[in-house]
């Protein structure tokens, strides 16, 4: 069982930075794909971005590149996302979320609560 919780969003000006930080309970957090998703108000979730247990892999939606950056630190249970050059289309909230196979589906085990991203124009 894998506990989930986001921390660090917020209301930003565009082309402003945020960083997001994904608290996570268990001693198995290393053996978990994790990734981040988002949902804006009347649209379906969609993929963000994906990061392997060791780091060694990264994923990143098109809308994304090269201006998100995700990474982990397992030593401190703690996935983060990098976010940079903000435009107010990335308005959502986002979610973290853990699993073993993981991809960009959204069929992941595990799911924080979600914190809210507001991007003024």
């Amino acid at each position: 069982q894998v506990q989930l919780v986001e921390s660090g969003g917020g209301l930003v000006q565009a082309g402003g930075s945020l960083r997001l930080s994904c608290a996570a309970s268990g001693r198995t957090f290393r053996r978990y794909v994790m990734g981040w998703f988002r949902q804006a108000p009347g649209k379906e979730r969609e993929f963000v971005a994906a990061i392997s247990w060791s780091s060694g892999s990264t994923y990143y939606a098109d809308s994304v590149k090269g201006r998100f950056t995700i990474s982990r630190d397992n030593a401190k249970n703690t996935e983060y996302l990098q976010m940079n050059s903000l435009k107010p289309e990335d308005t959502a909230v986002y979610y973290c979320a853990a699993d073993h196979i993981g991809g960009t589906s959204g069929e992941y085990d595990y799911w924080g609560q979600g914190t809210q991203v507001t991007v003024s124009s």
